[in-house]
């Protein structure tokens, strides 16, 4: 095992354990062979921290092997998110072999790479990004995987692939019909439910059968926002409906039909109740 290798390992070791996911995960070895310096650009590289970016002082890759955020270069706040956060996410939407997965939101294909490990051969991943020059380096990124196909479009516009998870990787106001309509039965929708200013929570959405749907809040989270995802009044009521701790009572995702004493919020043809 060289340098890198040794610390690959033990990023692993500590992403996947302070995830709460127990030793020798399929995740803990996807995250151990994936090389991060390879999708984040060459160096220097900039970190995320709540004052802003900090350049990184050296250009040893064993400086990604952290549990920081990673600016993935270009003028917008682009970035290879947290890996503790993400390693939870995935950990919830309990990804099996042979499973069809929907990434919204690829970037340059890190989490999509660790999916495409989880899922293996027998699965098929459809990864969506708008942003070119990230279409350009996810394809690249991705070419050893034949099941996965990279598209550079929205997520968010139809048609969407049937699947039994959809991860989205920006921050939208609510569900929106294409997610869920991708949904098989017992199929998973995780995305960050964002307001337009502070943070939302990752929202965890289960189609169940019959054609109910479970919804609960893993955690709260922050995101660049989702291209053709956002209403500008929701993102306002969402800033309220997070000031409080209500947003953790909520269970389930009602369509169609009118919002009763328990909702917390509504959007056009859907709200979320504490029921």
């Amino acid at each position: 095992m060289d340098r890198l290798e040794a610390h690959r390992l033990s990023f692993a070791k500590l992403i996947t354990a302070n995830a709460g996911i127990a030793p020798g995960s399929e995740l803990e070895a996807a995250f151990a062979s994936t090389p991060r310096e390879r999708f984040v650009g060459p160096a220097p590289w900039r970190i995320f921290t709540r004052s802003g970016y900090v350049e990184s002082p050296t250009d040893d890759p064993a400086m990604l092997y952290q549990d920081v955020v990673i600016s993935l270069g270009g003028d917008g706040p682009f970035n290879n998110g947290q890996p503790t956060l993400h390693a939870f996410c995935l950990a919830a939407l309990n990804i099996e072999k042979g499973d069809g997965i929907v990434h919204v939101g690829a970037g340059t294909g890190y989490y999509t790479t660790l999916i495409a490990k989880l899922v293996g051969e027998s699965g098929r991943v459809d990864a969506y990004e708008v942003v070119p020059e990230f279409v350009r380096r996810a394809t690249s990124n991705l070419a050893e995987f034949p099941y996965v196909t990279v598209h550079g479009r929205s997520g968010t516009d139809e048609p969407l692939p049937e699947c039994d998870v959809l991860y989205v990787n920006a921050g939208a106001t609510g569900p929106m019909d294409v997610w869920l309509d991708a949904l098989r039965p017992r199929g998973r929708l995780l995305f960050p439910m964002t307001p337009d200013d502070g943070s939302g929570g990752m929202l965890l959405i289960t189609r169940q059968e019959g054609g109910q749907f479970a919804a609960r809040f893993l955690l709260q989270a922050q995101f660049v926002g989702c291209v053709g995802a956002r209403d500008e009044a929701l993102g306002k009521q969402l800033s309220e409906g997070f000031r409080g701790g209500s947003w953790a009572k909520v269970k389930s995702l009602h369509r169609d039909d009118v919002p009763d004493e328990s909702c917390w919020i509504a959007g056009d043809g859907w709200w979320l109740s504490t029921k």
